[in-house]
């Protein structure tokens, strides 16, 4: 539980921070963001048909997906984060990391993954949104998350 308060404050860090201001200046030579995440498949080509059509994830003829920051809804930052080697947070899986992926409809995904089989290992809500976890067909866990909608007046 404490390493999931940790993640979720990681969450909610990163979304306060670019709402509430803009990064400090910093002298050049650092890092600015994630530009891209990338990992081996047993099968590629099978695994980036998964998550094009379970996930919705949208997958180009080049294999990858290019996922906007300014997409509607999306969060306006990433978070970040290593685990200790015992942590066991990423359970059942036993790879080496998560993806945490933005979603703009927790319900409506979660039901055309149970439509297509897919077992859902957790759902919880708390102060930074909605989140479920389940594991690709290649048993990484990965973690679905509708940020929290700001209040409307």
């Amino acid at each position: 539980m404490l390493i999931r308060t940790i993640a979720a404050a990681c969450l909610a860090a990163c979304v306060a921070a670019g709402a509430a201001q803009a990064a400090p200046e910093q002298p050049a030579g650092h890092v600015t963001g994630i530009g891209g995440v990338f990992f081996k498949a047993k099968d590629p080509k099978a695994l980036a048909a998964w998550y094009r059509d379970v996930l919705g994830l949208p997958v180009q003829a080049w294999g990858g997906a290019a996922l906007r920051y300014d997409a509607p809804a999306h969060p306006p930052a990433a978070a970040w984060s290593a685990f200790a080697a015992s942590s066991s947070y990423f359970a059942p899986s036993t790879g080496d990391f998560m993806i945490d992926y933005a979603v703009d409809d927790l319900d409506a995904l979660l039901e055309r993954l149970r439509e297509r089989g897919v077992e859902i290992l957790k759902q919880s809500d708390d102060d930074n949104g909605r989140f479920a976890w389940i594991l690709d067909p290649e048993g990484h866990k990965v973690e679905l998350w509708e940020p929290k909608r700001a209040a409307t007046p």
